[in-house]
């Protein structure tokens, strides 16, 4: 089983010196934070605010590249989670066939971004994420650290 999620923010963790970027689902119930590097979240956050880079960044090629072969994104998956680590899949539609390609989940994020694709989280991830540690570190949060994205 899935559920739909959404990038509700996009924020600093100065304790380990990287980003977050937090997903939700509509009914606010599930939240899946997941940490990323630096270019990573410069891509989610270029996606998120519009932003056209002078040249394409590597995620606008990639959508240049389905968009020419008329391949399209039906969705993102966060598809598991190892030893902290968390994987995906894009799924796609080229002519009658549909793949699944396996990603990172920044990667995954971004790209579903700029092609306007539903993102996704197994319930086993949801389950396996939700930690008391979790919880209190997501209950101490204020509304400022989300940033300023809620979309």
């Amino acid at each position: 089983m899935i559920t739909q999620m959404k990038v509700r923010g996009l924020m600093f963790d100065p304790y380990n010196n990287t980003f977050i970027v937090l997903l939700r689902d509509e009914e606010q119930a599930e939240m899946l934070p997941i940490w990323v590097g630096k270019p990573e979240a410069s891509a989610i956050s270029f996606a998120l605010e519009g932003v056209t880079a002078p040249r394409p960044m590597t995620h606008d090629l990639m959508k240049s590249i389905l968009d020419a072969v008329h391949a399209k994104v039906i969705s993102v998956v966060i598809s598991d989670l190892k030893e902290n680590t968390y994987y995906a899949k894009v799924h796609l539609s080229y002519e009658d066939s549909e793949y699944a390609i396996d990603s990172r989940p920044s990667d995954a994020i971004a790209l579903a971004l700029r092609t306007s694709a539903p993102i996704f989280a197994n319930e086993d991830v949801l389950r396996k994420q939700a930690s008391e540690e979790l919880d209190q570190w997501l209950e101490n949060l204020k509304p400022e650290d989300f940033g300023k994205y809620d979309v």
